[in-house]
């Protein structure tokens, strides 16, 4: 087994990026991938407390540290995926070391996802360098727009490959960008459209993905097909609504759904 380290990058906090990590790694779990998420935010973690794994004695921390082996932070959760947590109250580390420490786990796992740091310093470099491939988070708002032009601008400059840019808690408002103006100014396509949705925050309060607490709600089915497209397949949407919707409109693809299938086409 040769996995693949995909980096889930934003230059902006509050976009739902850990959130990103934690349903794309159950989703990909559900579709039978062995997946490891790496909580690489080093001063100001996250994502276990997203699936209820906290206060752990071994963590990312100690292993960039030299401390302890990768596989020592490793913690199975009940969402399917394994997790390496970060230090909630972190020791002094050097963050660049990432790459080294963990390149080995590819031998274990298809998926390791990196939770990056929301700021464009030494601990998001560090997601570049160990990351084979990089999603970019956003939401469709001017403010967010010129962080994630400055998150592509900078992933360009080191030269990792951008799989495409996932819009999240999008509302379907007039004052929304729309996906034209997104793509032209950022150069990246939209491969995922996750809907603000109340279910995700109830997931949230429980410690559980939104995928395994509300499968059927169309966020949990954008993370599927998500999923899906960067293992090189397509996601059936089994739901009764969904399966009428298409019929009668089986030619209006959205785009997205098209840049998924051009992203899955690359990944056979």
């Amino acid at each position: 087994m040769s996995g693949k380290i995909v980096g889930v990058i934003s230059i902006k906090g509050g976009v739902g990026k850990t959130t990103v990590v934690s349903n794309l790694a159950a989703a990909l779990a559900k579709q039978g991938r062995k997946v490891l998420a790496i909580d690489a935010n080093f001063s100001a973690p996250n994502l276990g407390i997203h699936v209820g794994v906290v206060n752990k004695e071994n963590t990312i921390h100690e292993v960039i540290a030299g401390k302890i082996d990768a596989s020592e932070a490793i913690y199975p959760n009940e969402a399917g995926f394994d997790i390496m947590p970060a230090r909630l109250l972190p020791i002094r580390i050097d963050p660049l070391r990432l790459k080294r420490k963990i390149s080995a786990l590819k031998n274990s796992y298809d998926f390791i996802l990196i939770d990056s740091s929301p700021n464009l310093n030494e601990e998001m470099a560090a997601t570049m360098a160990a990351s084979d491939e990089l999603i970019v988070v956003s939401s469709p708002d001017f403010a967010t727009l010129s962080c994630t032009m400055r998150a592509v601008k900078a992933a360009r400059e080191k030269k990792v490959p951008i799989t495409g840019l996932v819009l999240n808690r999008v509302r379907n408002k007039h004052y929304e960008l729309t996906l034209d103006e997104i793509e032209s100014s950022t150069e990246v396509p939209v491969v995922g459209l996750m809907p603000e949705e109340e279910k995700v925050l109830e997931a949230l309060s429980v410690t559980t993905p939104v995928v395994v607490f509300a499968p059927r709600k169309d966020v949990s089915i954008e993370y599927q097909k998500l999923a899906a497209a960067i293992s090189g397949g397509k996601y059936r949407d089994t739901r009764l609504w969904s399966n009428v919707r298409n019929f009668l409109f089986e030619n209006n693809f959205s785009k997205v759904d098209v840049n998924r299938t051009v992203i899955a086409g690359k990944k056979k």
